[in-house]
């Protein structure tokens, strides 16, 4: 399937569809960097509304299987929860392929063992603490036998970028939270984790995250949300009201 497709089948396409086939098309990068492949079993930690878990049973096939997972309760998440965005992606024609487990931590519930690859893809941010991810990174060393992993990376390439940073430290001041930045992590952090966690990384790769609205979305939650303070007062003379230009991301393989 192509971007639009797979894009058509997520419940948030209803809302906005340019924005899904958007992000969709993102996610498609990232299948074809990590090499996906047909008839994979594949686990995903921090499946969210399932973005990345659809791109993942488009790209296994229908002789692969994708089990994703997230700590949410079905009921997080807006304009459309990821309970609801699950159930209409599972009755599509990718559902059949497909088990999402909401309220699942893989470091305390039985997810199983054997997969091909385990992804974590753009969620390690959310983890409540850098421990707790390190954690998990050495846990699915016991589930699965290649690891794929994407983030955005918070060191600029450009200046236009500089609120999107903002806007991430200043969610970073935020506290107990359930929003999307609680532990923020440069790439050399999360490099010696995996090393610590016993991977051994492939390759390293950037994505082109250009497209995507993410910064957008941070800027205007920061703004709404977050304490007081420099990078707050920062970002409110230097972002837009929109197009804002987002992170640089990265992606990676490990064994």
């Amino acid at each position: 399937m192509n971007a639009r497709e797979i894009a058509s089948l997520m419940a948030a396409s209803a809302h906005d569809s340019d924005i899904q086939v958007t992000q969709t098309g993102y996610r498609l990068e990232l299948a074809e960097t990590w090499q996906v492949p047909e008839g994979a079993r594949v686990l995903e930690i921090g499946c969210g509304q399932g973005d990345m878990t659809a791109v993942l049973a488009d790209r296994a096939g229908p002789d692969g299987t994708v089990v994703g997972t997230d700590v949410a309760p079905r009921d997080y998440g807006a304009p459309v929860t990821v309970g609801q965005s699950a159930r209409h992606l599972l009755d599509g024609p990718l559902g059949s392929r497909i088990d999402m487990r909401y309220e699942t931590d893989v470091l305390t519930d039985d997810v199983g063992t054997g997969y091909d690859l385990v992804v974590l893809a753009h969620c390690s941010w959310y983890f409540a603490s850098a421990d707790r991810l390190e954690r998990t990174l050495g846990k699915a060393r016991e589930l699965g036998s290649r690891l794929c992993f994407a983030e955005w990376d918070p060191e600029p390439a450009d200046p236009r970028q500089v609120p999107h940073l903002l806007a991430v430290l200043a969610q970073d001041r935020m506290g107990e939270t359930d929003g999307n930045i609680r532990a923020p992590l440069t790439r050399a952090t999360v490099l010696a984790a995996l090393g610590r966690a016993g991977w051994v990384v492939e390759r390293v790769s950037d994505v082109d995250t250009s497209a995507l609205q993410d910064a957008d979305w941070e800027i205007a939650i920061a703004l709404r949300e977050a304490p007081e303070g420099l990078a707050k007062e920062l970002l409110r003379q230097t972002s837009r009201k929109s197009g804002n230009v987002p992170l640089p991301a990265y992606a990676l393989t490990a064994r």
